[in-house]
């Protein structure tokens, strides 16, 4: 299921990025981020164990927001837990009237396939909601 992340979750939600920021797919982020942030978090549980991660980040301007930090455990890819944290992620954008959200991302295919950016420009993709 997915959730907002939790002061628990903090330390599960590093171990997941580090492992991804070490095979160079995603930006390391320490535990300290992680906890000045806890509240862009989204998470992906199933029973006791975190299995995705994902944030939501409104930048200071334009109704402008950033989906980053996206990763799912390697064992559970290709299961739409990748696309549960992204609608997560894109329906507390609507809620907080966010315009636009943008990606930075290796994976570009994910998103494209994922959901329909129209404003696709290499590998930054901008979506108006």
């Amino acid at each position: 299921m997915v959730r907002k992340a939790k002061l628990k979750d903090a330390k599960e939600i590093c171990s997941l990025i580090s492992y991804w920021a070490k095979e160079g797919m995603v930006l390391e982020r320490s535990l300290n981020y992680i906890y000045e942030n806890i509240r862009d978090f989204w998470v992906f549980q199933d029973k006791e164990k975190l299995l995705g991660v994902s944030a939501l980040h409104i930048v200071g301007w334009d109704d402008l927001a950033e989906i980053k930090s996206l990763v799912v455990d390697k064992r559970y890819h290709k299961r739409g837990i990748g696309k549960r944290l992204v609608d997560a992620c894109l329906q507390e954008a609507k809620e907080l009237e966010v315009k636009k959200v943008f990606v930075l991302t290796l994976t570009g295919s994910f998103f494209v396939h994922c959901i329909y950016f129209p404003d696709c420009k290499e590998e930054a993709f901008v979506l108006s909601i």
